[in-house]
């Protein structure tokens, strides 16, 4: 997310974990390279950098089995370290890959410096109220909107989750598209239709383009659009890293795409 953030030209930094091994050189490497920031990303000489393991179908569908390693023992005090990397951000983006009080206290910096927060659930768990207050957008996938809705439809799981603090849900769906809704709006946008290769980092992609566009001030709707056209594009290429838009790429392709 960090990565695709990057590439569509936001400055980025990045908070985390890494272990002492080629995994975590190379994630670094290759984050940098991105224009990714990686200053507050820690080297954890106990634990393996974090790996996701996945397999992509014929039909470029993947399933998707993540060890968090390093990432899992980031800490609050983590996050009070890298206090300095909060400063004049616009957009906090956090998924759950790390431990939830981490979470919790990089979603309390960001609101102290009237930073939007972005979360991501993934992997989807249940979540605390103290974070879902904190939440300005949450962007699940239907998996995980059932996972923290009980299983309600999009919609119903929306307003469920806005009943519970949360200012604005946005559920990406696939090859059917977004829903997102918020107190003053309310829409879908359908898949771009493009031939796909492999979803891997389609979910990363979006995101990377919602919060470049929150972070340039761009109304709701345009963001999501912005992030519908990032994660189309991304599923047109193979691997995840690899298949990202870059920014040229990105307004290339919403130009031929906007009406």
């Amino acid at each position: 997310q960090a990565v695709a953030a990057a590439r569509l030209g936001a400055p980025v930094r990045m908070i985390g974990r890494v272990g002492p091994d080629a995994f975590g050189e190379t994630l670094l490497a290759t984050a940098r390279r991105d224009g990714v920031d990686t200053t507050h990303v820690r080297r954890d000489e106990t634990a393996a950098t974090g790996v996701a393991l996945i397999t992509v179908a014929d039909s470029g569908q993947n399933t998707i089995v993540v060890a968090p390693g390093a990432n899992g023992q980031v800490t609050p005090a983590d996050v009070d370290a890298a206090a300095e990397a909060f400063a004049g951000a616009a957009v906090l983006l956090v998924q759950l890959e790390c431990p939830l009080p981490a979470v919790i206290r990089a979603a309390q910096l960001a609101r102290d410096r009237q930073a939007l927060v972005v979360l991501n659930p993934a992997p989807a768990r249940p979540l605390p109220e103290a974070l879902l207050k904190l939440t300005d957008l949450l962007a699940p996938n239907e998996s995980e909107l059932a996972a923290l809705a009980g299983g309600a439809d999009v919609a119903a799981g929306a307003a469920q989750l806005r009943a519970a603090g949360v200012r604005t849900v946005i559920v990406t769906r696939g090859e059917r598209g977004v829903y997102y809704e918020s107190a003053d709006a309310r829409g879908e946008l359908p898949a771009h239709p493009v031939p796909v290769v492999d979803t891997t980092a389609a979910g990363d992609a979006f995101l990377g383009g919602l919060a470049v566009a929150l972070a340039e001030g761009r109304p709701l709707a345009e963001a999501v659009a912005w992030g519908n056209a990032a994660g189309a594009l991304a599923v047109t290429r193979p691997g995840a890293q690899p298949s990202l838009p870059t920014a040229r790429e990105f307004h290339a392709f919403l130009k031929e795409r906007t009406p």
